[in-house]
C-alpha cells in the first residue's frame, strides 16, 4: 500500500514539474536589461514609436527596455540580428512592414521568416495618396481618368524600390489599371519635395509625416489607404469610399522575437505589452502622430502579417519586382 502512494505521489510530483519549471521561468524573467532592435535610424516612425513604448514596458517589466538601432536594407538587417539571437526573451524586435514585404521581394534574406515570431500588434498607420493642388485634381476618380488617359505620362515618387510606398502604388495600379511611372527617391522627405515642386504627379506616403503638408495646403489628399477614415483626416475618403474596392494597406508596428521563445516569458511579454497599448497617454501620443492604436495578440498578429504577407507577393508578381 505504501509502495503504490509513493508510485502515484511520484507521478503526481513528476506531472507538476514541467508546471512548476514553467511558472518559475515566468517569474525570473527578466532578470537583466532587455534589448529591443530597432531596424530603422533614430527619428523615423517606428522608431519614434519604440521610443514611446520601451520606457513604459521596462516599468511593466521590471527591467530597463534599451533601444538598439541597427538600420539598413530596408529593415532587414535589424530583422536578421533578432533573429539570430537567443530565445530568451532578453532580445525583442520593433517589428514593421518589412518583415511582411521582404519575403515577397527577396528570394534570399539574411534570415528566415520562420525565425520571428510575433508578440503583438501596437499601432496602424495610414498611407495617404497625394497629388499638388496645383494639378487641379481633386478626386481619385479623376487621377486615375487622367493617368489613363496618358498611360505611362504620369509618375510616382517613392522612398525606394520595395518600400510600403511603392508597393502602395503598384497596389493601386494593379486595381485601377492605371499605368503610371516610379520615380524613386532617396527618402520620402525628397519624394514630398519632388511632389510640392511638380517634379513627379503623385505619391503615397505615411500619414504622419505627410500630415503638416496637408494641413498647410502644400499637398492634397486624395484618400487614405485604411478601411476607416483616419481621425487626422476625417474629410479625405478611404480609397475604397473613393472606388478602390478592396483596397486596403497599413503601415504597422508591434512587437517580435526570436521564434522559440519560452511559453510562459512570451505571456508575460503579451500581457506587458496589451498593459502599454491600453494607457490613456500612449493611445493618445499614438494618435497625435497619425498612428491608429491597434492592439492584437501574438495569434491575431499572426494572422494580420500572412495575409499581409500574401497581398504583396501578389503585387510584387504584378509589378515583376524582385530585389535580389
Amino acid at each position: 500500500m505504501q509502495r503504490r502512494n509513493w508510485i502515484v505521489a511520484a507521478a503526481a510530483l513528476s506531472m507538476a514539474t514541467p508546471f512548476l519549471a514553467s511558472s518559475a521561468l515566468a517569474q525570473a524573467w527578466p532578470a537583466r536589461p532587455i534589448k529591443l532592435v530597432v531596424p530603422f535610424p533614430p527619428g523615423g516612425l517606428i522608431d519614434n514609436m519604440a521610443r514611446l513604448v520601451a520606457p513604459r514596458l521596462a516599468q511593466e517589466l521590471g527591467q530597463p527596455v534599451v533601444i538598439d538601432n541597427k538600420p539598413g536594407a530596408g529593415g532587414n538587417l535589424g530583422a536578421a540580428e533578432a533573429a539570430r539571437a537567443a530565445a530568451d526573451g532578453y532580445t525583442l524586435l520593433m517589428a514593421s512592414p518589412p518583415l511582411t514585404i521582404s519575403p515577397a521581394l527577396y528570394s534570399k534574406l539574411p534570415y528566415k521568416p520562420e525565425q520571428i515570431a510575433p508578440i503583438a500588434l501596437l499601432g496602424r498607420v495610414p498611407n495617404v495618396l497625394m497629388v499638388n493642388p496645383a494639378s487641379g485634381i481633386n478626386t481619385l476618380a479623376e487621377l486615375t481618368a487622367l493617368a489613363k488617359s496618358k498611360p505611362g505620362q504620369l509618375n510616382y515618387a517613392s522612398n525606394g524600390q520595395g518600400t510600403s510606398l511603392h508597393l502602395s502604388a503598384e497596389l493601386y495600379k494593379s486595381q485601377s489599371g492605371a499605368f503610371v511611372t516610379h520615380i524613386p527617391y532617396r527618402g520620402a522627405a525628397a519624394g514630398l519635395t519632388g511632389l510640392m515642386a511638380g517634379e513627379v504627379n503623385m505619391m503615397f506616403d505615411n500619414l504622419p509625416s505627410a500630415l503638416g503638408l496637408i494641413q498647410s495646403g502644400k499637398l492634397k489628399a486624395l484618400a487614405v489607404t485604411t478601411p476607416q477614415r483616419s481621425s487626422a483626416l476625417p474629410n479625405v475618403p478611404t480609397m475604397e469610399e473613393a472606388g478602390m474596392k478592396g483596397y486596403q494597406v497599413f503601415a504597422w508596428f508591434g512587437v517580435a522575437a526570436p521564434a522559440g521563445l519560452p511559453a510562459p516569458v512570451q505571456q508575460k511579454l503579451e500581457q506587458a505589452l496589451e498593459r502599454v497599448a491600453s494607457q490613456p497617454e500612449v493611445k493618445t501620443a499614438m494618435l497625435k502622430a497619425g498612428a491608429e492604436p491597434a492592439w492584437a495578440n501574438a495569434q491575431g498578429l499572426a494572422s494580420f502579417m500572412q495575409a499581409d504577407m500574401a497581398q504583396w507577393k501578389k503585387v510584387a508578381a504584378f509589378a515583376k519586382i524582385s530585389l535580389d
